[in-house]
């Protein structure tokens, strides 16, 4: 009884994926400046879920301890509104993309679905395959940096289109390469998110700066992928 206590909370937690979603949502609908930063502010917190949910599912050995309910697929409906459909929304609501622009908002919304259903979205040595959905950051910069509707269209259908492209991209808290890099990044990122989204000073320009950790992701993804491809290639050679 401990053991299944134990998984259904961690069940639980994960559901409260769901409970951000609705409010982001609820903040989204009011459509004006300080809601659609408390929406972002929510999706931070989606994402923290997201990214622990993970360990304590495996921690508390959910799988084995109630099998016939699927935890991952819980997690992928909060992720796909969290990461997808809210950012997406937000950004129409708002009005980033010009009204001729705004159908764009399709590509993304298809492309995701379609990253969503890939049995081979992640693989087993800690890595993506494709773009991996982080909407809520597209959208966070979309909006805050006030970017004309040419160049939000321009990386929208840059994105969309890389879903699609079997890269790979790290998946950092399944561990892999570089994780601690990530990982650490990733706790001063939010943090610099969160003062941005609550207004704090020279707000505009923190969140150029914010940009170098996508940046890093990207490179040490980059750097990952290669590394690898040339240890395939050399034990090829053996």
């Amino acid at each position: 009884m401990k053991n299944r206590l134990l998984a259904w909370l961690v069940h639980a937690y994960t559901s409260l994926g769901f409970v951000c979603v609705a409010g982001m949502a609820v903040l989204v609908l009011r459509a004006d400046d300080a809601s659609f930063r408390e929406a972002f502010a929510l999706m931070v917190v989606a994402t923290v879920i997201d990214a622990t949910d993970g360990w304590l599912a495996r921690a508390a050995r959910v799988h084995e301890v109630l099998p016939s309910f699927d935890g991952a697929m819980l997690d992928n409906l909060a992720d796909f509104h969290s990461y997808t459909s809210m950012p997406l929304f937000l950004l129409w609501r708002a009005g980033s993309l010009p009204g001729h622009l705004a159908w764009l908002l399709l590509l993304p919304l298809l492309a995701s679905a379609y990253g969503y259903a890939q049995v081979h979205a992640k693989t087993p040595d800690g890595f993506f395959l494709g773009f991996p959905s982080y909407w809520n950051i597209v959208a966070f910069y979309v909006y805050v940096l006030r970017m004309p509707g040419w160049l939000a269209a321009a990386v929208i259908i840059l994105f969309s289109v890389l879903t699609f492209v079997p890269t790979r991209y790290l998946y950092a808290s399944r561990g892999g390469p570089f994780a601690l890099t990530i990982n650490t990044g990733a706790v001063v990122y939010t943090l610099l998110l969160g003062y941005v989204l609550w207004g704090g000073g020279h707000a505009r320009i923190l969140a150029l700066l914010s940009l170098l950790y996508p940046v890093m992701y990207f490179v040490l993804s980059g750097v990952a992928t290669t590394r690898q491809a040339r240890t395939r290639v050399g034990a090829a050679d053996v």
